[in-house]
């Protein structure tokens, strides 16, 4: 789908505000039902571009260890939660 292409190749910053304009647009009602649904599902496409840039970057996070003496002593894995 071409939408999909063009939908990754925007920045995390580039889809959260368009998903922003398009979440402003549906809240104001004045979209005739077609267009809302067109939207809708560039919104979602939208979100889940969001969703993955935000785990690549999660996943991406470490947390410094401190040794006894407060040295950095390594890294581990960021863990969520």
């Amino acid at each position: 789908m071409a939408e999909d292409s063009d939908v990754a190749q925007l920045s995390f910053e580039e889809a959260l505000k368009e998903l922003e304009n398009i979440v402003a647009r549906l809240e104001r009602g004045d979209a005739a039902l077609q267009e809302a649904i067109d939207l809708y599902e560039r919104g979602d496409l939208l979100r889940r571009q969001c969703q993955r840039r935000l785990d690549a970057a999660q996943s991406r996070i470490e947390a410094i260890r401190v040794d006894a003496d407060g040295r950095a002593a390594g890294t581990t894995p960021f863990a969520a939660g």
